[in-house]
C-alpha cells in the first residue's frame, strides 16, 4: 500500500509539474519545414541505361492497357513526356499515375490529349458492351429472383383472402381490411427485398428506401389532416362510443346515430336532416349519450310572489309531479329555490323521466302545466316582473296640464277565459326518427360499410 501511495503522488507531482515546464520550453516555429525523406531525393548522377529501363517499363505497361497503346514515352534524365491520344478524359489521368509510380521517375510532363475521332469513341464503348454481356449472363438469375418474388407475393395474396379469419380475430370489418392489405404490403415488400438480394442489388433498395422515406415524410406534412381522420376511424371502431340509433349530442350537433364509417359518423338531426361530422372531429369531441341510461332528469323554474311561502309552494309542486304517471317514484322528484328577487322567488322543479316508456321533451311539457295550476290553485301567484318608476318633483312633467277633452272611454270589462278540454296527449316515446334512422341503415347506400358492431361492449 506505501508503494502503491508513493507511486500515486510521484505521478500527481509529474502531472502538476509538466504544465510548469512546458511553459519555460522556447515556442515553436510556426510551420516547420519538413525534411524531404530518402524517396524524395534526387541523385546527382544519373545510372547508365535507367532512361532506356523506364521508357521500356512504361511502354510495356501502357501496351497491356487498350486506352493507352497509342500514348508514346520518351525519358530523358528521369523526366518522362507523355504524348499522343487517349479516348476519355479519365484516361489522360491514369497515364500520369501509372508513369509517376515507376521507380527512377523525377517528374512526368503529361502531353496526352482526348481523341475526338468517331473510331475512339466507339471503342471507349467497350465497357458498356461488357455490362451488357454481363446482363446477358445474368438474366437467368433475374429471372429467378423474380419468381421467387411473385412466389412470395402470391403466398401474401393467398394470405390476405382469407377475410373469414380476419373478421374473426378483428373486431370489425374495416380492421379485417386493414390486415389483409397489411399482410399483401410486407410480403410483397419482402419478395421484392429477397429478389434484390439474389442478384446483388442490396444497395439499390436502401437509396430508394431512403427516398421513399424522405417523401413519405413530406407527405405525411401534406396530408395530416387526412392521416388524422384515418387514424380516428380505426380507433373509433375499436372503442366504439355508441350504438346505432343511439341519441347523441357531439360537440354542438345532436342527432341520433346512423352509421360509423372510414371517413365519418352519420348522425340524423332531429328535424329528419343527415349529418356527416369527420371522424377525426369525434375522436377528440365531447360525446353526450341520452340513450344509454334510459332514465333522464328534466327541469323548469316557475316565479311565486316574493311575500309567499316557498316551503308550501315546493311541497305542493312536488306533490304535484308525484302524481303524474310518467314521473318516476325512485330517483323522487324535488325542487329547490333558485333565487330570491325583488318581485318573486324562482323556484325550480325537477322530476325523473324513463325514455323508453315517456318521451322527454313531452313529459316536461306536461309536467310545467300541471305544477302551475297547482300553485294557482292552492293561491300563490306567479307575478310578472315589476319595475319601480321614481320621478323627480322638481323636474316639470311635460303632459301634467294636458287634458283629454274627449269623453273618456268605458273601461273593458274582462272576458272570462273559457275553459277548455285538453286532450289527452301521448307521453310515449317519439319514434318517428328513429324509423328513419333504421330504414336508413338497411336501404341506404353505405349500408354495408357500418363499423358499429352491437356485440361489442360500448366504451
Amino acid at each position: 500500500m506505501r508503494v502503491l501511495r508513493a507511486l500515486a503522488t510521484a505521478l500527481l507531482l509529474w502531472l502538476v509539474a509538466l504544465p510548469a515546464s512546458a511553459a519555460l520550453l522556447p515556442d515553436p516555429p510556426a510551420e516547420p519545414a519538413a525534411s524531404p525523406t530518402p524517396a524524395q531525393t534526387i541523385g546527382d548522377t544519373s545510372v547508365e541505361g535507367a532512361d532506356e529501363r523506364i521508357a521500356r517499363r512504361i511502354e510495356g505497361i501502357f501496351a497491356a492497357v487498350p486506352a493507352l497503346q497509342n500514348v508514346t514515352v520518351s525519358v530523358r534524365q528521369g523526366v518522362v513526356t507523355l504524348d499522343g491520344k487517349v479516348p476519355t478524359p479519365e484516361d489522360i489521368g491514369r497515364a500520369e499515375q501509372i508513369a509517376s509510380r515507376i521507380v527512377g521517375v523525377v517528374t512526368v510532363e503529361n502531353g496526352i490529349e482526348r481523341s475526338l475521332s468517331v473510331e475512339d469513341s466507339v471503342q471507349s464503348l467497350g465497357g458498356f458492351s461488357d455490362k451488357a454481356a454481363n446482363f446477358v449472363k445474368m438474366l437467368p438469375l433475374i429471372a429467378a429472383a423474380l419468381v421467387v418474388a411473385a412466389i412470395i407475393a402470391l403466398i401474401g395474396y393467398v394470405l390476405a383472402s382469407l377475410t373469414w379469419l380476419w373478421r374473426r380475430l378483428a373486431p370489425n370489418t374495416f380492421l379485417s381490411e386493414l390486415i389483409s392489405s397489411a399482410i399483401r404490403f410486407v410480403f410483397v415488400i419482402g419478395g421484392i427485398v429477397i429478389a434484390l438480394q439474389m442478384v446483388g442489388a442490396g444497395g439499390l433498395l436502401g437509396a430508394v428506401l431512403g427516398g421513399a422515406g424522405i417523401v413519405g415524410i413530406a407527405l405525411g406534412f401534406a396530408m395530416r389532416d387526412t392521416i388524422e381522420n384515418y387514424v380516428a376511424s380505426i380507433m373509433l371502431s375499436v372503442r366504439q362510443p355508441f350504438r346505432a340509433n343511439d341519441w347523441v349530442v357531439i360537440d354542438h350537433y345532436e342527432g341520433r346515430v346512423i352509421r360509423l364509417t372510414s371517413r365519418a359518423t352519420v348522425l340524423m338531426t332531429l328535424d329528419g336532416n343527415h349529418l356527416r361530422i369527420p371522424n377525426s372531429m369525434v375522436f377528440k369531441a365531447v360525446i353526450l349519450n341520452y340513450t344509454r341510461n334510459p332514465q333522464r332528469r328534466f327541469e323548469f323554474e316557475l316565479g311565486i310572489d316574493a311575500d309567499a311561502d316557498p316551503t308550501m309552494a315546493r311541497r305542493l309542486g312536488v306533490e304535484a309531479l308525484t302524481k303524474l304517471d310518467f314521473v318516476l317514484d325512485e330517483p323522487p322528484p324535488s325542487a329547490r329555490v333558485e333565487q330570491v328577487g325583488d318581485s318573486n322567488i324562482v323556484i325550480k322543479f325537477l322530476g325523473w323521466v324513463d325514455q323508453d316508456q315517456a318521451d322527454w321533451y313531452k313529459a316536461r311539457s306536461k309536467a310545467i302545466p300541471a305544477v302551475k295550476n297547482t300553485l294557482e290553485a292552492a293561491g300563490f301567484g306567479l307575478p310578472e316582473p315589476i319595475y319601480r318608476l321614481r320621478f323627480d318633483p322638481n323636474m316639470p312633467l311635460p303632459l301634467r296640464n294636458v287634458t283629454d277633452a274627449a269623453a273618456p272611454a268605458e273601461p273593458k270589462r274582462p272576458v272570462a277565459a273559457a275553459k277548455v278540454e285538453e286532450p289527452s296527449e301521448r307521453i310515449a316515446p317519439d319514434a318517428v326518427i328513429a324509423e328513419m334512422v333504421e330504414k336508413e341503415r338497411k336501404e341506404g347506400p353505405e349500408a354495408d360499410k357500418d363499423l358499429l358492431d352491437s356485440r361489442r361492449p360500448v366504451e
